[in-house]
């Protein structure tokens, strides 16, 4: 996909019936042409949440691997895998193994160690920049345990997050690419969206064709074109579907409470009829 489109879009699921949407919707804003999003992102945060846990890298692959099966049972969008740190370097070589066995496509860790705080609390926690050798290691060791046509392994720098500096998030890139990563994720949780936009032009300096990644969740003004435009050739959307749902039955049980039945929320439900058509075989 990477070869045969300059940019990505990749939503994030938590559950098959939302890997089932993620497929299916399709938009024609004008003839001719049709948006569609070209994979999935299985996220930590959304899996932990989903399942009532903190995100704090406290599900393993092994944990999570029952839920990737149970959405390619109904998904063939290819699947970009959110693997937190990684853990040990030798037992994320163990996991790249089992992940490419399941199907997915590409692995994604990012340069932090010690207990994994979510990125977007910057330095308002304790969040520790694993060093540049060791997560290189680490990034070899996944490399050469996924093959040359196993999932893709892609680093991702946490350095603008931790407020490290363009300089540092620029020269960590460029050694994880030298290590074998096959993209780059750049993070970054400033709102205006400068700060990803000049990493994105000074990292094109140096590598024209490595695939580059970025998750606009701060900075959500920013359109798909304009990142495609800044040299970006993954854009994620990372947590939406799971953040909308948990809004829409908040909504929808506290009206059932309030009126004590539930003709007040049917029109913001998914009508019976429509339910029973939804997947193939239940009539």
């Amino acid at each position: 996909m990477l070869a045969s489109k300059p940019c990505l879009r990749v939503l994030e699921v938590h559950s098959p019936i939302s890997a089932l949407l993620a497929e299916q919707l399709r938009l024609e804003p004008s003839p001719g042409h049709s948006v569609a999003f070209d994979a999935v992102w299985s996220s930590s945060l959304t899996d932990s949440t989903h399942r009532g846990l903190p995100d704090i890298e406290i599900l393993s692959p092994s944990n999570r691997l029952q839920g990737i099966r149970e959405i390619f049972d109904v998904c063939t969008l290819s699947m970009i895998y959110d693997a937190d740190t990684g853990g040990k370097p030798e037992h994320f070589a163990i996991h790249v193994k089992m992940l490419d066995r399941a199907g997915v496509g590409a692995v994604v860790i990012e340069d932090k160690c010690g207990l994994k705080k979510n990125s977007l609390f910057g330095n308002e926690v304790s969040q520790v920049q694993e060093s540049v050798d060791g997560f290189c290691q680490k990034i070899r060791l996944g490399r050469a345990s996924s093959g040359p046509q196993g999932a893709m392994i892609i680093a991702r720098c946490e350095s603008l997050i931790l407020d490290r500096g363009m300089d540092d998030a620029l020269q960590r890139c460029l050694a994880y690419v030298e290590a074998g990563a096959d993209g780059i994720m750049i993070h970054s949780r400033k709102k205006d969206g400068g700060e990803i936009l000049a990493f994105a032009r000074r990292f094109r300096e140096h590598c024209a064709h490595v695939p580059l990644v970025c998750v606009p969740t701060s900075y959500a003004h920013l359109s798909f074109d304009e990142l495609q435009a800044a040299g970006f050739n993954v854009v994620i959307y990372a947590n939406h579907m799971l953040r909308s749902a948990y809004m829409a039955m908040r909504e929808v049980a506290t009206d059932i409470l309030r009126h004590g039945r539930t003709l007040e929320v049917e029109q913001r439900c998914l009508g019976i009829e429509d339910i029973l058509d939804l997947i193939p075989g239940t009539r």
